[in-house]
């Protein structure tokens, strides 16, 4: 099992750095065999989600930032190049008041992870965009996050991870139908 190492800041350690103790599962028993009813995926997911708001909550503590500062940058990462995030798409996708997203935006950008750059067709419109020293303390501190996903990854062939990306792409559509 993973967890962290507490003498790396905090961040997870990477599949080279993973010993396993004892009785430990190593990473082929982990996916043999694995349940799919609906509680072995609730379970596993909540596992996942879990892990990833640790992580989040650890990168928010170690930057000085708040955990809807984390999750405002990752909005701002993977929106789609071709729409960029305004404050108020940002509003709505955290569902925070105004005031919240400025008071936000304003502790990431003062911390050199976000800039505003206004619209040139439309000088009212303001776009939120990754700072370059942003997205490099990020790439640092999420690097073991990533190695350790490509590792999983890799494990699988390209067909069941169609189907994997497949099924997690219908669980965000039935969550973003909740939210709605």
């Amino acid at each position: 099992m993973r967890d962290t190492d507490r003498g790396g800041g905090g961040q997870p350690r990477g599949p080279a750095e993973d010993e396993h103790a004892e009785g430990e599962r190593t990473e082929g028993e982990r996916t043999e065999d694995v349940p799919t009813d609906l509680q072995a995926f609730a379970v596993l997911l909540r596992h996942m989600n879990g892990e990833f708001n640790r992580i989040a909550h650890e990168f928010a503590h170690a930057h000085g930032l708040h955990t809807t500062d984390v999750q405002a940058l990752i909005a701002i990462l993977d929106s789609d190049p071709g729409e960029p995030v305004t404050p108020g798409v940002l509003r709505e996708r955290l569902n925070i008041t105004s005031g919240a997203v400025t008071a936000c935006l304003d502790r990431l950008e003062r911390a050199g992870h976000v800039r505003r750059e206004r619209d040139p067709g439309d000088r009212r419109v303001i776009h939120l965009r990754y700072a370059g020293r942003g997205r490099q303390v990020a790439r640092e501190y999420f690097g073991p996050l990533a190695r350790g996903t490509e590792a999983a990854r890799v494990r699988f062939s390209e067909a069941e991870l169609r189907v994997a990306a497949r099924f997690l792409a219908a669980v965000n559509d039935e969550l973003d139908h909740l939210r709605s």
